[in-house]
């Protein structure tokens, strides 16, 4: 198979969809690989390093997009690519349609077999492709969240683990899952008072123990919810239903509850957010105040620190890229049915059901898809 990489063009994004080694495993089993010029620099990686392991050089992304039976990306298509994409032609990357109704119509539109890294499963029902920029999206939202309610930055002026004789910050996470555990220790690491809310009594129950009472754990209610938010100077939403839209857990009522200069990080902003005053900013302008209360809606915040996430994302997509090019998709996809989950849209179908509920869309189950 002929795959593509080309180079990230979203707003401060500079990951990349294929590293090196992933270009030599590809190439170890037969494939032939195109890169775009570049595409790596932003993390320095050389066009020499992937012509060292078996890549071809090409010079845009046209000719990338024209040339590949399989384009590997790492963020959502941007309407030029869509353009680009063709009947038949798979693209493997995240795309997070559910609140994005104009890429959803590019992809149909373009008849392309649309495979999204984000409800990708395991025999477990975690999102392996999902967990590990979830990893550093967790992570980062703290030292973003911290950075963000310095004074100079709008914030309250509050540090976040305080010092002898001055308590240290509040900081609420709404979600247990793999985002807000990792939100929740970085937080605890750095000696603020966190609190964690979950609907999951189990997943409460481990955090619990995990964290050996160092923190506390609520479930979560509207009541104890906008008891939390009102107290909290940073509020991480770190709630996921995959592959559709995030649930609006914080109301414009409950935020003019909060307190000025309190800060809330919206990782869930890929999936449309979960406080209702959010919307997507970028790293070039992460932060706007609302109800004086300062939002960082970075949709693509893991690019922010693009050499840990690129090699964390492709050790993870490997596997899946190698199946599809060594069977095809429509054979890996029918041995797969994990993989299976991942394709939301196919010859001008959705084929994801959260997506084609909360977009308009009929449903075309993926079964249906691979006898065609």
């Amino acid at each position: 198979m002929l795959i593509g990489v080309p180079k990230e063009i979203k707003v401060h994004e500079y990951r990349v969809g294929l590293t090196p080694a992933g270009v030599r495993e590809l190439a170890g089993h037969g494939h032939q690989i195109i890169i775009q010029t570049q595409a790596g620099a932003g993390i320095g990686i050389t066009d020499a390093q992937y012509e060292a392991a078996g890549a071809k050089i090409v010079k845009d992304a046209a000719e990338v997009f024209a040339r590949a039976e399989m384009v590997i990306k790492v963020k959502e298509p941007q309407p030029a690519e869509c353009r680009m994409l063709r009947r038949g032609q798979v693209l493997f990357t995240y795309l997070h349609l559910a609140p994005d109704p104009e890429q959803t119509k590019g992809l149909v539109e373009s008849g392309a077999v649309a495979i999204a890294y984000e409800t990708v499963t395991d025999g477990r029902g975690g999102l392996p492709l999902l967990a590990p920029m979830s990893e550093v999206a967790g992570r980062m939202s703290i030292q973003a969240g911290a950075h963000a309610m310095e004074k100079a930055q709008g914030g309250n002026g509050v540090l976040l683990g305080g010092v002898p004789g001055v308590p240290p910050a509040k900081v609420v996470v709404i979600g247990g899952g793999v985002v807000g555990y990792n939100a929740a220790r970085v937080a605890v690491g750095m000696g603020a008072d966190v609190t964690i809310l979950d609907r999951s009594l189990p997943r409460l129950n481990w955090l619990d123990t995990i964290f050996e009472r160092r923190l506390t754990t609520l479930y979560s209610t509207a009541d104890s919810l906008e008891s939390e938010v009102s107290r909290a100077d940073l509020v991480i939403g770190a709630v996921l239903v995959p592959g559709a839209a995030a649930p609006k857990l914080v109301t414009r009522a409950m935020l003019k509850k909060m307190k000025p200069g309190a800060v809330i990080v919206d990782v869930a902003i890929d999936q449309g957010g979960c406080f209702e005053t959010s919307r997507a900013t970028t790293h070039q302008n992460p932060t706007y105040v609302e109800e004086g209360v300062v939002h960082y809606c970075v949709a693509n915040m893991p690019g922010g620190v693009a050499r840990t996430s690129t090699f964390a994302l492709t050790n993870a997509t490997m596997p899946f890229a190698l199946a599809l090019a060594d069977k095809g998709w429509r054979k890996a996809l029918q041995d797969d049915a994990n993989l299976r989950e991942g394709l939301n849209v196919c010859n001008g179908k959705v084929n994801y059901k959260a997506v084609a509920e909360t977009l308009g869309y009929a449903w075309q189950p993926a079964e249906e898809a691979l006898k065609g």
